[in-house]
């Protein structure tokens, strides 16, 4: 691809991984104090006592994307070899700057092991970003088939981001079935009306219809090729998604228990709802995409607390996944309030589009 038709994708999924690194890795970003020792003092700290091989594998894995995102994008201005060592070196000083941070912080523990599994990780992925980035990201089939399939304008490449970070909302448990922005959880507040079970049903279904709906139009906003059949697939994987995200967290009965009556019927409607709006205009789809938003969004913060799915959250013990899923809860209380200036922004060239 020529330099100058390169989108921006790449560079907004560096930068948007980065921010999540730097939440996961401070969260909760609550009391900080300090505690007057030397903040290097873990840099030469002996091996720790207790550690597991997943502490390990997590650590070094969740650096490879950004070793792999960032020296794609130097690869664009820097030879292989510069570029590897430049993003090892990146990937590395961040990692360094928040082990030191997480000295005052009383629920994090800085680890000279972290560091090491960190900067390791950004090498590996780096290694392949300098060597195969350009080709799977601007030179492949997949940079083809973004080309043909994705509409173009101002504005995709933040729309294809958003919906990752959608999909994202799907590994949050105390969220609702494609409900979103819910600042109750985010801020701590209680509920503003009691949990009846007749009516729940027709709130869970109420959320779900509006959430898919909103959700579906955003990805059918980007595509201008096979825009239906996609959007059917991507969002059977968001609910794949969330069973998968039940079953490993809360243990495989529970993969399926969200498939509530009010759940079922919503997706239905939302469903329906979708594929009709798929054949209005381009400027009628963002406005009953921002509608059903900000509708599901009011729904989703006026719900009462649904019992069943508290005591299936009591029972889960977050252990590993505590700071992972601060930050799936901090992009589901977040999502509509950056998807909705994005419809609102959203300029694509609309020519030689097929549904």
């Amino acid at each position: 691809m020529a330099n100058g038709t390169r989108t921006h994708l790449t560079l907004y999924l560096t930068g948007g991984y980065l921010l999540l690194i730097v939440y996961a890795s401070l969260y909760p970003l609550a009391g900080w104090r300090d505690s007057g020792g030397n903040p290097l003092v873990f840099l030469t700290a002996a091996w720790p006592r207790y550690y597991t091989g997943f502490d390990l594998a997590t650590n070094v894995a969740v650096y490879l994307p950004f070793g792999f995102l960032c020296a794609a994008v130097l690869r664009r201005h820097l030879p292989g070899i510069p570029a590897w060592l430049l993003t090892t070196l990146l990937g590395s000083a961040v990692s360094l700057s928040l082990e030191l941070l997480q000295n005052y912080l009383p629920d994090r523990v800085p680890s000279n092991l972290d560091l090491a599994c960190n900067a390791t990780g950004t090498l590996l992925g780096a290694w392949l970003g300098a060597s195969k980035g350009g080709y799977l990201l601007d030179e492949g089939r997949l940079a083809e088939w973004r080309r043909r399939t994705l509409m173009r304008g101002s504005g995709v490449d933040m729309g294809v981001l958003l919906v990752a970070a959608w999909l994202l909302t799907q590994l949050s448990p105390e969220s609702l079935l494609f409900g979103s922005g819910n600042l109750r959880l985010m801020l701590d507040l209680p509920p503003v009306q009691p949990f009846l079970a007749e009516r729940f049903i027709s709130v869970e279904a109420t959320i779900a219809a509006a959430g898919l709906l909103a959700a579906g139009l955003v990805v059918t906003l980007l595509l201008r090729r096979h825009a239906r059949p996609l959007t059917i697939g991507l969002l059977l994987f968001a609910v794949l998604v969330k069973a998968a995200t039940h079953g490993v967290l809360m243990g495989q009965p529970a993969a399926l228990a969200w498939i509530t009556p009010g759940n079922s019927t919503g997706m239905a409607i939302g469903l329906a709802l979708w594929w009709s709006a798929t054949f209005l205009g381009i400027e009628l789809q963002r406005a009953v995409a921002a509608l059903a938003l900000l509708f599901a969004t009011v729904m989703v913060n006026v719900a009462p607390e649904n019992p069943y799915l508290l005591n299936a959250l009591h029972i889960w013990n977050p252990g590993q996944f505590l700071n992972f899923n601060g930050l799936t809860r901090l992009i589901s209380s977040l999502w509509p309030f950056l998807a909705l200036p994005w419809l609102m922004s959203y300029r694509p060239r609309t020519h030689d589009t097929d549904y």
